[in-house]
């Protein structure tokens, strides 16, 4: 029932003839409130008990919450991304170009038999006029338990002597790898000493049959892990009292401070070293070779502007007694976090470049790692040969 059909107007309709006229003197009769010349006191209005009701539902506090927070995450994701291009603009300082100290990853067919003399040569004419001077052959992976048969690299007393007759100059070391235990239950388990001492033995295995040094790739390795940091304290004693090389492959730097953490929190997998463990590693090492791709950058300029400032970064707290080495991705695949468009040899030879410019144009023990031989194809030979090399 609304306003206008309350009961004072059905009372003066019931009070009609059946001829329809009005009696006399029908109407309101005059009253204080009514008469003329009088303004009429509002009458409180009770809440209509028809309106709909919007409570403050707790579903609506928390989608409004998490819409602000996407869209805060948005906007820093624009800004880093923005930041990135502008790291990539500029141009090289000159001299920032090789110095004779890159390295190459060689798959394990070069030691496995399925490579002969042929390939050697053939790779040798790859080589010779680069500034590649380490060779990083895969010779593992090391087992579980840290130790290493010696069946994984029947060829390899063959392929070093077969390379230093091609390229005396060159380093041959070997590539050794596995799973750490680290986000599952299966793989290296380096808090345990029984596994830290079974590394050295396999290494000393390694020296003995010739390499020049041990290059160890350990993923995921989170940062801050002490149990790493014993491990290569124990190798580095190892390989300096055989006169051989210790190397590693690197995780990223943070590109944020603490990115690590909040990947980690996120996602299961902190992917990222913090400044100073990366600094940790390279001081106990005599090569690091950043792993400066898988970046989940979707276009070259973003990451060769990443590639510098991983450059930067890395060179900041690299000693000047450890070699750095920045990876150059070799290889073609499209998947999650890693664009065969955006991650080229050419961005990242010149992010290298840019980096290197800004933070320490003149640091003598530096270079460039070429991962992999065996997915590399022409066009990148060509564009290392002419954005590092010449």
């Amino acid at each position: 029932m609304d306003a206008e059909s309350g009961p004072g107007m059905g009372s003066a309709k019931g009070a009609g003839t059946d001829s329809g006229t009005e009696p006399s003197g029908a109407g309101p009769t005059p009253t204080a409130e009514t008469s003329p010349g009088t303004d009429p006191t509002p009458t409180p209005t009770a809440p209509d008990p028809r309106a709909p009701h919007r409570p403050h539902h707790p579903l609506r506090r928390a989608l409004t919450a998490l819409s602000l927070v996407l869209l805060l995450l948005v906007l820093a994701l624009l800004t880093a991304e923005g930041a990135l291009r502008v790291n990539y603009s500029g141009e090289p300082a000159p001299g920032t170009r090789t110095r004779g100290q890159d390295a190459l990853w060689l798959g394990h067919a070069w030691v496995d038999g399925r490579k002969g003399e042929a390939d050697v040569r053939e790779l040798a004419g790859r080589l010779r006029g680069t500034g590649v001077r380490d060779l990083y052959v895969h010779s593992g992976p090391l087992e579980d338990d840290g130790t290493l048969p010696d069946a994984d690299y029947p060829k390899a007393r063959w392929l070093i002597g077969a390379l230093h007759r091609e390229l005396p100059d060159v380093r041959v070391q070997a590539w050794l790898g596995d799973v750490v235990a680290s986000e599952g239950p299966k793989g290296l388990r380096l808090e345990r000493p029984a596994t830290r001492s079974a590394i050295l033995a396999s290494t000393r295995r390694i020296l003995a049959a010739g390499f020049q040094g041990a290059h160890f790739d350990l993923e995921p390795l989170h940062s801050g892990d002490r149990d790493y940091l014993t491990l290569l304290d124990g190798l580095h004693t190892l390989t300096r009292a055989h006169h051989a090389l210790l190397s590693v492959a690197a995780h990223q730097i943070d590109p944020v401070p603490g990115f690590h953490s909040f990947w980690g929190a996120t996602t299961g997998h902190p992917k990222w070293w913090s400044q100073a463990y990366f600094g940790q590693v390279a001081r106990r090492v005599d090569q690091i070779a950043v792993m400066s791709y898988d970046t989940m950058q979707p276009l070259p300029s973003l990451y060769g502007g990443y590639v510098a400032q991983q450059t930067s970064l890395a060179l900041e707290v690299t000693p000047g007694s450890t070699q750095l080495l920045m990876g150059l991705p070799f290889y073609h695949e499209n998947r999650f976090g890693h664009w065969a468009r955006a991650e080229t040899v050419p961005a990242a030879v010149r992010g290298v470049r840019l980096g290197l410019s800004r933070t320490d144009a003149r640091r003598a023990r530096f270079g460039v790692a070429l991962y992999v031989d065996f997915a590399a194809t022409d066009a990148d030979w060509r564009a290392y040969r002419e954005g590092w090399v010449e």
